[in-house]
């Protein structure tokens, strides 16, 4: 929360707010340069030459390279990605405008929007630990494979508050729709549906900034093993949904950018020499009408999930509720009227 991401240097006006002496903070440098030598064991001598946040070293081992190309990661939580290239969108829809990567120092940077779901693969742990509807996470596709429906049961698992694109922290968790005939199949099936509806509002927050529409979405993390929740995405996005073979794309990400470095010249990086990756390839399968009803009835199962928790609640009194909420919710949430009247009046 320091680093003015125009200048690429870390910001005086923000320093000097927080009262952190400039001189202490580390060399800004690129992503994909040599920092040193390893000193000691078996890798002595090999160079330290890349450098990526999970999220921007997935997007690389994407080879999202182009503007307009994303990814979203599935882990406990959702973390979309879209290149922007060289310019900075600013988001009117509750995302957040980021560096996605810079591949050497005299190489330009390149910006990217990115929406965050709190709550996914969460969601799964919460119904194996807290309900105990399921003793593994696996069995959560068998439970849904089995039903193929929620039937009209819709799950919003708010537990901390909503994150992008609503950052509403009032919202809580709500399980509505259901019925005398619902059972713990339809409810995983809803769970699973879920991670789905917050991609897909994260991801239409990105069409309107962006204004070109995402022709399909690449994917990856522990959940994509669930092909029942490939293939709702693709349903619900109405979009492919592309799934490459390597499954740990953060890692070849940050092994792409290492072995690209000046002086290491392992990796190419150049569009001509970069090799096709096998690709497991859902298509949506329901009607676009189909598509859009149940994702109408989700947004109104959220708009019932906001507000639960009030200065007259007797939760608002319970410190354990902020205990529950990562850092950085909070940090956003201060920080977007700090810089926002910075920029605004800069």
């Amino acid at each position: 929360m320091l680093f003015n991401i125009h200048s690429l240097e870390w910001d005086k006006q923000l320093c000097e707010f927080f009262g952190i002496p400039m001189e202490i903070l580390p060399n800004v440098r690129s992503s994909s340069e040599i920092y040193g030598l390893m000193k000691a064991g078996a890798l002595e001598g090999v160079p330290i030459s890349g450098c990526l946040g999970d999220q921007s070293a997935a997007l690389v081992g994407q080879m999202c390279f182009q503007i307009g190309q994303a990814k979203n990661t599935y882990g406990t939580g959702c973390f979309l990605l879209c290149n922007t290239g060289h310019k900075c969108v600013f988001s009117d829809h509750g995302l957040l405008t980021t560096v996605a990567y810079k591949l050497g120092r005299d190489k330009p940077v390149y910006y990217a929007l990115e929406g965050s779901v709190a709550i996914a693969g969460a969601v799964i742990r919460w119904l194996r630990d807290n309900l105990g509807i399921i003793k593994t996470s696996e069995e959560i596709e068998k439970l849904a494979k089995e039903v193929g429906t929620s039937y009209g049961c819709y799950f919003v698992p708010a537990f901390s508050g909503l994150y992008a694109p609503y950052w509403e922290p009032s919202a809580r968790g709500i399980i509505c729709g259901l019925t005398q005939f619902t059972n713990k199949c339809h409810i995983a099936f809803a769970a699973l549906e879920a991670v789905c509806f917050q991609t897909r509002e994260i991801l239409d927050a990105m069409n309107r900034d962006c204004g070109i529409p995402l022709s399909h979405l690449q994917v990856d993390g522990g959940m994509t093993s669930n092909k029942i929740l490939m293939q709702l995405q693709a349903d619900i996005l109405y979009i492919p949904v592309v799934k490459p073979s390597m499954p740990e794309t953060t890692a070849l990400g940050a092994a792409m950018a290492a072995g690209a470095a000046e002086g290491v010249g392992v990796w190419s990086l150049e569009p001509e020499d970069l090799s096709a990756v096998t690709m497991e390839r859902f298509e949506p399968q329901i009607n676009a009408e189909e598509s859009e009803i149940r994702y109408s009835t989700w947004k109104k199962a959220v708009m019932k999930s906001m507000g639960w928790v009030t200065t007259q609640s007797p939760e608002s009194g319970d410190p354990s509720i902020f205990c529950s909420l990562p850092l950085g919710f909070f940090i956003v949430s201060s920080m977007v009227m700090l810089i926002g009247a910075r920029y605004i009046s800069g």
